[in-house]
């Protein structure tokens, strides 16, 4: 067993054990999280847990984590850019169209599944289906992400995402005008009528903060330079919908448009939404030396901005 021991904080007064749990132990879902509270591995101090109690800020909750049961998923042989690794971790640069690991209509041609062909000793602290995987992006969207090759990277590095220690931007280009210094504060949590959709109108909703960096201007669009400050799922896109700049090319949250000047026809040839993963910078989990990586824009999307008048032009200034 590896306890683990949290403290509730003021924020999450009143809510249920399992969807608190769900906050501080990112590598793990809702249905393992509830498994593990049946199983008899969690406890708040003398109460008994159930997935329904309702935590007390000040509460102490120890979990015991019990081994990760060995991945039983098939390595494949998939091409895959690595653009770091050590003992520790191994940051990729995710393409675009690859599912982060394996789940409901998904069992193969995974991030997780490559993962496995090139790298021998990932973690499984996240459980059979996701070894290793501390976040993840949605399918649609490629660029950097940090996989951790063992327990105690796993732990730390899912404590820096958890305490707001990771820097994360993104580039985005969206519908309209968006100014650089945009701040957009508002709460996501999954939508009551749309359930493959997260909304920032739900009942039960989290914090969430997204930040628009930087910002160029071309007929129509904004290229948006996009800090987050929290991860929750869809958030880029959720939030920038809210605002009334949906993503270019993402189809669940009005990023599509059937009418387009002629001028940006070139966005009508994306097959995904118009996001990437440009940067992420966290502490090394071993000796905390402050590390960063970047991906350039892969062909998809640059081949879309170069089309578009005037930023070929801008490039060269």
């Amino acid at each position: 067993m590896s306890p683990r021991d949290f403290t509730v904080t003021a924020d999450a007064e009143g809510q249920r054990l399992d969807r608190f749990l769900v906050t501080v132990l990112a590598d793990h879902s809702r249905s393992q999280i509830q498994k593990l509270i049946a199983d008899g591995h969690v406890q708040v101090g003398a109460r008994e847990a159930r997935p329904n109690l309702a935590v007390h800020a000040g509460e102490r909750i120890t979990v015991d984590l019990p081994p990760a049961a060995p991945a039983s998923i098939e390595a494949e042989a998939m091409p895959l850019e690595i653009l770091h690794q050590d003992a520790d971790v191994v940051v990729v640069n995710k393409p675009p169209g690859m599912v982060v690991h394996p789940g409901a209509g998904h069992a193969s041609g995974t991030l997780v599944n490559a993962l496995l062909h090139h790298v021998s000793d990932l973690s499984g602290i996240g459980g059979e289906l996701r070894p290793g995987i501390v976040h993840r992006l949605d399918r649609g969207t490629s660029g950097v992400m940090v996989v951790a090759k063992n327990d105690a990277a796993h732990q730390e590095l899912s404590r820096q995402f958890h305490d707001r220690e990771v820097e994360k931007e993104y580039i985005a280009l969206v519908w309209g005008v968006v100014q650089a210094g945009r701040r957009i504060d508002a709460a996501i949590g999954r939508d009551p009528v749309h359930r493959q959709k997260m909304s920032a109108r739900s009942r039960r909703a989290r914090e969430a903060v997204t930040r628009i960096t930087r910002a160029v201007h071309l007929p129509g669009l904004t290229l948006c330079q996009v800090a987050i400050h929290t991860g929750r799922t869809h958030q880029i896109r959720v939030h920038l919908s809210a605002i009334g700049h949906p993503i270019v090319g993402d189809p669940l949250y009005g990023g599509v448009h059937r009418r387009v000047p002629g001028d940006i026809r070139a966005v009508t040839h994306l097959q995904r939404p118009f996001l990437h993963a440009a940067r992420l910078a966290f502490n090394h989990p071993r000796d905390g030396r402050r590390m960063e990586f970047t991906a350039d824009l892969p062909p998809d999307l640059q081949d879309v901005l170069d089309a578009i008048p005037g930023w070929l032009d801008r490039e060269k200034d």
